[in-house]
């Protein structure tokens, strides 16, 4: 079985609106699309890796302004600086991936490099601090945590950015106004945001 199908199961296993349900969720979808990203070409790739960079950038941005305070609370300070430590890297990556032509080795490399960094934090989050928020949260708290997510995400950043990367704080000042620059970017050039 699938790092994503295991990570399917488990969420299937949580009540509704679990945030980590919804978590661990985005987290298979997200591998799925790195292998699309992999094996297709040319228009087809591009759609692909904008699906990808738009999930990607809400799914981090949402779980640094809703995870990652009660994390820093139940699994410890060290614990959630470590995770946007890893989360500035990989929007580092991701806009540098941007920039780049989608048929150039240098972007395959560059995947490649980005979807190493994508594993090791979703399996630190998944084996360290995920346990951490489930053991120090009920079950109405998750759920609560888990809408509150849904939320952010609807007006969450489609873009990588990475000045405001890893900093709750920085996500809630910056994410509205960024949120509607990169949804206009969006509609002008035919990309879809995540719903």
């Amino acid at each position: 079985m699938s790092n994503a199908a295991l990570e399917r199961a488990e969420a299937a296993k949580l009540p509704q609106d679990d945030i980590i349900g919804i978590l661990l969720t985005q987290h298979a979808r997200i591998r799925e699309l790195l292998a699309e990203v992999h094996v297709t070409l040319g228009d087809a790739r591009r759609a692909k890796f904008a699906e990808l960079r738009a999930l990607l950038a809400v799914h981090e941005a949402a779980e640094e302004m809703i995870l990652r305070p009660v994390a820093r609370r139940t699994a410890g300070e060290d614990e959630a600086a470590a995770r946007n430590a890893e989360e500035r890297e990989a929007e580092r990556i991701l806009a540098g991936l941007e920039q780049m032509n989608p048929e150039r080795s240098q972007f395959e490399a560059k995947l490649t490099e980005f979807e190493k960094a994508f594993r090791d934090h979703a399996d630190s989050e998944e084996l360290e601090e995920f346990p951490a928020v489930r053991d120090g949260c009920s079950q109405e708290q998750r759920q609560r945590m888990g809408r509150r997510l849904l939320r952010a995400e609807r007006a969450a950043p489609t873009h990588p950015h990475p000045a405001t990367a890893g900093a709750a704080a920085a996500q809630w000042a910056a994410a509205p106004f960024e949120s509607l620059v990169d949804r206009a970017r969006d509609a002008l050039s035919g990309s879809r945001a995540p719903r």
